[in-house]
């Protein structure tokens, strides 16, 4: 492998510096809108928001190889399965996903939340919880299974969900209870899905540490709040991909082996 410059930030702008080139790896990007980029604009042509500005076209810019980006806002587990596993091939090196906030309910929840009461948020995420308890487990061992199925051979990034709200009595919004209440959700979803990867030996990015102090209300722009169109609410801006998303998902890779 040959040296090539890549990400080190100056000024909050990407610029290239010294990490190595992966010209043989064949990535393949499947999962929800957390992989597709929705939130961080840039859009190719199509409805399943994928962004110039995700993690896995930067990833890839980066380091070369090939990219099969076939993650897709709205995507389940089920679609996952029936949709995006085409990308996979028994050379396959490297894929990396983003799935189960959506089979929890993830856009019912956040709009229970944001126009209704304390109480009704409360009771919608507790009805996200029993959905993570008692069907998520099965729905992410079967995806998992498929992709070891689909590239026998690769190196799986399973990638988390940040916290929506950082820690601060002050934020326009939600209240402090349900600004809680859906961050304790998150960890809820994170810890169902981490066990999901280690029974499937895949290997876990939890994303929360990068985002941790840089949620909504904290100013630093990572994450939407409710904006214009709306189904870039609630998700990593541009910013989000490139300081929190990519390096944890960098550094996984790292860490696997892959290069």
């Amino acid at each position: 492998m040959r040296a090539l410059l890549v990400g080190v930030l100056v000024g909050g702008s990407m610029v290239v510096t010294g990490a190595a080139r992966a010209d043989g790896v064949e990535y393949a990007a499947l999962g929800d809108s957390y992989s597709s980029g929705a939130g961080a604009g840039s859009y190719e042509a199509g409805t399943c928001r994928r962004s110039a500005n995700a993690y896995p076209r930067l990833w890839s810019q980066a380091h070369g190889g090939t990219l099969a980006f076939v993650a897709c806002a709205g995507a389940t587990t089920q679609s996952v399965r029936d949709g995006q596993l085409g990308a996979l091939r028994a050379s396959t090196t490297l894929v990396s996903i983003t799935v189960g906030g959506n089979d929890a309910g993830f856009a019912r929840v956040m709009e229970t939340c944001v126009l209704r009461s304390t109480d009704a948020c409360s009771a919608a995420v507790a009805q996200s919880r029993i959905i993570m308890r008692d069907t998520l487990p099965a729905r992410l061992d079967a995806v998992y299974g498929a992709i070891r199925t689909k590239a026998p051979s690769a190196r799986v990034v399973v990638l988390g969900y940040p916290r929506l709200y950082t820690h601060t009595p002050v934020c326009v919004g939600l209240n402090a209870t349900k600004r809680a209440t859906l961050n304790k959700a998150a960890d809820d979803l994170n810890d169902v899905i981490e066990d999901a990867a280690e029974r499937s030996r895949f290997t876990f990015s939890d994303v929360r540490d990068e985002f941790a102090g840089h949620e909504l209300c904290s100013g630093q722009g990572w994450i939407a709040s409710v904006t214009v169109p709306l189904a870039d609410s609630y998700h990593p801006t541009a910013r989000g991909h490139r300081l929190g998303y990519l390096p944890a998902f960098a550094s996984t890779v790292d860490r696997a082996g892959v290069l």
